[in-house]
């Protein structure tokens, strides 16, 4: 199998994501009391982070 890159905005986004559904879980078991609309504001700056990532990630790549 070829190698391929590795994306690390891709590593972010899907850490942010298991958080967000660890927190759900943790809702609908009963662990956690939060309002369903919390987790959006986590959500969009997790978004934005893994953007800002990979565009430093991408930068650094190109100057290679």
């Amino acid at each position: 199998m070829r190698r391929h890159d590795f994306e690390p905005g891709k590593l972010v986004i899907g850490l942010v994501l298991l958080v967000c559904a660890g927190a759900y879980l943790g809702a609908a078991h009963g662990d956690l009391h939060f309002p369903s609309y919390a987790l959006l504001p986590v959500l969009v700056a997790g978004f934005c982070l893994a953007g800002v990532v990979s565009f430093v990630a991408f930068a650094v790549r190109r100057r290679r």
